[in-house]
């Protein structure tokens, strides 16, 4: 049949006693509110599925009738009365009282700008973990009422829907989303007139619309660019997210910088504290400098007082994970705001210069040029990234340079199973929801009967299978792959699928995170998971990038895998890993696969999400399970270093394997009389109580509040002063100091004194050529401590010589004379590096001489 298909929706007029049905789908707050989220669905169930569970397209397509009778229906009143006094409660409490000791509520207030929000499927602004990440930082922000703004671009497309063919090849589809759907409305001014903000390129100005989202009490606002006032290819920038060229990226990032800071500017906002979410960014930073400059600062010192304010958090190891862009790009669209800051274009491209990238400029390097607070998302990435970015201070060794650490976390209220919820409800009452930052609160855990714990697991476990149970069915009819396929999978599901020992691996596919590891041995494994009387199951799901091949050949290996008669129904691919299919994971199997070449991975949070859930982690020993491993709540697997990846590969892959079958599922199988694992749920609970205090985005974004927002909001605030005399002051400062350093040098006057008695002192005399600079400019340290078993010197004690006067030669001396603290064998070291008081970082000028 021919002809074109017209649509059009009947809406039903919500009843004014469920008015504020409306209110509850326009913010996100849903997003981490099961119970409202239950409203929706008991309203609808099959609607809610159909709708992607977008409470705001819900109620356009719900029917009048069923709302009227949801008016009459007493449970579902008290449920929606229930909901609302929880909403009305949470969003009139005060800020969080560790909150106000470290940054004042009415006053500051922190930008952050990421290129990717993943707050819930609804809102399809995110592709993976840097996304969801950020929108967990966002919704712990609101729960601790931290004062802070969001800045992200809206895309019509969105990241993409995958799905796999019959032949396990990656599908991808771009779905144009109608925003008058989506959680979002266009932000207005006061005359009600919709807010645009330009943004000036080559021959010509690109204009974006504002759009608000509201999660709870955080305001994130969405640049669009898909509006008249541009050319259609314009129109087009803001379309996919990761989609696109260079020349696309770059257009992306001009508009979320440069466009981020002037929609901010166009609604009255005027942020203390700057948070770069990854360099995608960074570029807010040449447009603050831009206004610094047109108030009359020079550009130095403008990039001074913008980077006094910022913090930046680099995400990923991954070399391909640093955006790089060729020179003649940036001198395309950056030479005519090089006349307007006062500078050449070699100078600007000297803000994104690293040694590896001749030719090329990097948005990471502008990013920590233009920041002073760094991070990375784990104690093993922050060290990782030291290294990595040790160019920027390049004779500071890599574990005193300013980049330092906050571990990632996970947003509880949105990943913890409500039917924990409801359990903890019933153990402990409603005040485990405000103890989440207590570890000894939740040692409370092991009080839980293990009957009643296991039975959660299992309810879990059983609204997996039926999920799974539904994905599958919907991929054989698609794939036309036969009954026969699907019925020999829905058959072991049914059977054995309670029972079964299942494991999970859903994360983006990757070379790197080596999906494929736990085949180096396809016969053992084959031998592991077809035992009758142990039945095991492995579920994948994840997406490649369209433009990573190898990461596409993975789930394309896996698909073979799956097909194969040993295989059959025991390996499963899911398609179209999105939010709402990794809540079902996190919280349904029984064990969290995480094996990613050390030490690639930034930090993971898929583990902690499966962790707070009572799931057991099996990780290699990488980002956060490093911290989070206590030897009792999960298994690890010891990075080899190996230089050859493929033994390497084979060594790892052999542990993992050795750690299923003879530890892994004899435990879960040992039911010894009970109807459950005795140590299984010791071991369970332990992962829980271990890793919901320590891994969740509440004691993140806090950690972030204390020793990263409120000493930029102090630092940006000096600077600020007196017309920002001192951000003057202090580029000054650096600048005779870089122009005068490979001149300075320290000589040891004395003879280092072998032995000390006890009560005695230990002197040391140096000189210092100063060339030129004063004693005031340095400080000079004799770092005192021992050394480890392999060499490695650990400071225990640091002492500051205090100068003297000039030798004949013009060297000022310094001296030192103290009493050793430690008895015994111990190691001293000599530097002197440049000190201002106005330095955010005592090495941020990245000088220092060793003696």
């Amino acid at each position: 049949m021919t002809g074109t298909f017209y649509s059009f929706e009947v809406v039903p007029n919500i009843p004014e006693r469920l008015q504020r049905l409306v209110e509850l789908s326009e913010d996100l707050y849903y997003s981490w509110s099961s119970q409202t989220r239950a409203l929706f669905y008991f309203l609808h169930p099959e609607l809610w599925e159909m709708c992607g569970h977008n409470p705001k397209l819900f109620l356009r397509r719900v029917s009048q009738h069923r709302l009227e009778e949801a008016v009459k229906d007493r449970a579902f009143m008290e449920a929606f009365n229930r909901v609302l006094a929880d909403y009305d409660t949470y969003i009139n409490e005060p800020p969080n009282i560790d909150l106000q000791k470290c940054l004042n509520t009415e006053q500051d207030l922190v930008a952050y700008f990421s290129l990717e929000f993943g707050l819930h499927e609804s809102l399809p602004t995110y592709s993976g973990g840097l996304g969801i990440l950020a929108g967990d930082h966002c919704k712990a922000a609101s729960d601790l009422r931290v004062p802070l703004v969001a800045i992200g671009l809206l895309y019509r497309h969105g990241y993409f829907t995958q799905s796999i063919d019959a032949y396990g090849n990656q599908e991808v589809h771009y779905t144009d989303a109608d925003f008058t759907q989506l959680p979002i409305t266009p932000v207005c001014d006061q005359l009600g007139n919709e807010i645009r903000v330009s943004v000036e390129f080559p021959e010509r100005d690109v204009y974006v619309k504002l759009w608000k989202a509201k999660a709870g009490h955080i305001d994130l606002y969405l640049l669009d660019s898909d509006i008249s006032e541009n050319n259609d290819t314009d129109r087009t920038i803001t379309y996919q997210l990761y989609g696109g060229d260079a020349n696309t990226r770059i257009q992306q990032e001009i508009l979320l910088g440069i466009g981020g800071v002037r929609a901010l500017k166009a609604l009255g906002l005027a942020p203390t504290v700057w948070h770069i979410n990854e360099g995608h960014a960074a570029y807010q930073i040449i447009e603050r400098c831009r206004e610094y400059t047109a108030g009359g600062l020079r550009f130095h010192a403008a990039l001074e007082l913008a980077a006094s304010a910022t913090v930046f958090t680099t995400h990923t190891p991954v070399p391909a994970g640093h955006d790089i862009f060729g020179h003649g790009l940036i001198e395309y669209y950056f030479s005519g705001l090089c006349n307007v800051l006062g500078i050449s274009i070699q100078e600007f491209l000297e803000l994104g210069s690293t040694p590896s990238s001749q030719g090329g400029f990097n948005m990471t390097a502008l990013a920590l040029r233009g920041s002073r607070f760094h991070n990375g998302v784990s104690k093993i990435h922050g060290e990782v990234a030291s290294r990595m970015e040790a160019f920027i201070w390049p004779q500071v060794a890599s574990e005193d340079n300013p980049i330092k650490h906050v571990t990632n976390g996970v947003h509880v209220p949105t990943f913890l199973a409500p039917e924990w919820s409801n359990l903890f409800d019933m153990e402990f009452g409603r005040e485990w929801r405000n103890q989440l930052l207590s570890k000894d609160y939740w040692q409370r855990i092991d009080d839980i009967p293990e009957y009643r714990y296991w039975s959660v697991r299992q309810t879990l476990k059983s609204i997996l299978i039926k999920d799974l149970h539904k994905r599958i069915d919907y991929q054989c009819r698609r794939n036309n792959c036969g009954g026969i396929e699907f019925e020999r999978i829905s058959n072991l599901l049914q059977k054995e699928g309670s029972s079964a020992l299942i494991l999970g691996f859903a994360r983006r596919f990757a070379t790197y995170k080596r999906a494929t590891l736990m085949f180096s041995d396809t016969e053992r494994l084959a031998r592991l998971l077809n035992n009758p009387e142990k039945p095991v199951m492995l579920i994948f799901a994840g997406k490649a990038h369209p433009s990573d091949l190898a990461g596409q050949q993975l789930i394309h290996t896996i698909h073979q895998l799956s097909r194969q008669p040993r295989f059959g129904g025991r390996i499963i691919l899911l398609e179209n890993y999105n939010l709402g299919l990794a809540r079902r994971l996190v919280t349904g199997v029984d064990v969290w696969l995480n094996t990613p070449e050390y030490p690639m991975e930034a930090s993971g949070t898929s583990g902690q999400k499966a962790g707070i859930n009572g799931v057991l982690n099996l990780s290699v020993v990488d980002g956060w399970w490093q911290e989070g491993f206590d030897g009792e709540n999960g298994w690890a697997i010891q990075p080899h270093t190996s230089k050859d990846a493929a033994e390497r590969d084979r060594l790892e892959g052999q542990i993992l394997l050795d750690i299923l079958e003879y530890q892994i599922i004899p435990s879960f199988f040992s039911r010894n009389g009970h109807g459950y694992s005795e140590s299984w749920v010791k071991r369970s609970k332990a992962s829980m109580k271990t890793l919901l205090p320590k891994f969740n985005s509440q004691r993140m974004v806090m950690d972030y509040v204390r020793d990263f927002y409120a000493a930029a909001a102090r630092h940006g605030k000096l600077l600020q002063t007196e017309s920002a005399e001192r951000a003057r002051q202090l580029t000054e400062w650096k600048k005779k100091i870089h122009s005068r350093w490979n001149n300075v040098s320290i000589r040891r006057l004395d003879d280092p004194q072998p032995s000390v008695a006890t009560g005695s002192l230990m002197t040391i005399l140096v000189a210092v050529n100063l060339a030129e600079l004063t004693a005031d400019d340095v400080i000079v340290e004799c770092l005192l401590g021992r050394k480890s078993e392999v060499e490695k010197f650990i400071v225990k004690d640091i002492i500051k010589l205090r100068p003297l006067d000039k030798n004949e030669f013009g060297e000022t001396l310094f001296k030192a004379e103290f009493e050793p603290g430690m008895a015994g064998l111990q190691f001293y070291k000599l530097r002197v590096y440049p000190y201002h008081a106005l330095q955010a970082h005592p090495h941020e000028t990245g000088c220092m001489i060793w003696l």
